[in-house]
């Protein structure tokens, strides 16, 4: 049987060595490359592929919100998200958008082939090193509107702006924002950000 991939990553060069790479696997074929969240979604459509290996950061969606609309939309295309950033609330995140692997950009092609095949037969497979650190970890003590605000509050935007993104008040804005920082003990909301982005929370 040969199972049909779609792989989405915004660095063209490793797409490219990993397109090579699966390539020579008898039971692989690459249908279709995306470089973007929503060109992986569109290809996904278009070639309705076995299972879709997607970058966890791409611009436009990351490989999580692409995750949990292939989900809606695909249900039979299982979703394998690699990463270079590990953190454990991108892993929470991804499992609750029902991904069935999540490995590190540092496991080799022939591994990774293998946990292609893994998640196409229905299983699920998590880098043990991620799991135990998202274990470690806890859960992400924001609530999702404070994430989201916070996320909006990263490039330094001021409230106004980010209450005009958000369709919020700013005074809510203001709110969301004070208790992030509050909850994640941090001097000020540049502070929480950074917080909240290590551990994969936003």
């Amino acid at each position: 049987m040969t199972v049909r991939l779609l792989l989405a990553d915004d660095e063209h060069l490793i797409r490219g060595a990993l397109a090579a790479l699966l390539g020579l696997e008898d039971d692989l074929v690459v249908v279709a490359e995306a470089a973007s969240g929503p060109e992986a979604l569109a290809m996904a459509r278009a070639h309705e592929p076995d299972v879709a290996v997607l970058d966890l950061q791409m611009p436009g969606a990351d490989g999580v919100k692409v995750a949990t609309s292939l989900r809606a939309e695909l249900p039979g295309c299982r979703v394998l998200v690699v990463t270079s950033h590990g953190r454990p609330g991108h892993l929470k995140r991804a499992l609750a958008a029902g991904v069935r692997g999540f490995v590190p950009k540092t496991v080799s092609a022939q591994r990774l082939a293998e946990i292609i095949r893994t998640v196409h037969a229905g299983n699920r497979y998590v880098d043990p090193e991620l799991a135990a650190d998202a274990i470690s970890a806890g859960d992400s003590p924001l609530t999702s509107r404070e994430a989201e605000v916070l996320e909006l509050a990263a490039d330094g935007a001021p409230v106004a702006e980010i209450a005009e993104r958000a369709a919020l008040s700013p005074g809510t804005v203001r709110n969301y924002l004070s208790s992030a920082v509050s909850k994640l003990d941090a001097e000020n909301r540049h502070a929480a950000v950074r917080l909240a982005r290590e551990r994969g929370w936003v």
